[in-house]
């Protein structure tokens, strides 16, 4: 369990290391802190307005990932 509120810096990290593995189709920080993600060319491109939103979407996509590569659920 979290005993620190997420921060800007945090999910900037998370981004750069799950784009540069190549598990994010585009990843873009804005200038308001904000966060334009899609995972696919066909999913549609979400906004993160906030760091904790950013660290949700992260883990989900962490959580497939994991599935996709043992081929089972978790």
């Amino acid at each position: 369990m979290r005993t620190t509120s997420a921060t800007q810096a945090e999910a900037d990290a998370w981004m750069t290391v799950i784009s540069r593995y190549g598990h994010l189709h585009h990843a873009e920080p804005g200038s308001d802190g904000a966060w334009t993600v899609q995972r696919t060319p066909t999913s549609t491109p979400r906004t993160l307005h906030h760091p904790v939103l950013a660290l949700d979407f992260f883990a989900d996509v962490l959580r497939d990932v994991r599935h996709d590569t043992s081929g089972l659920p978790r």
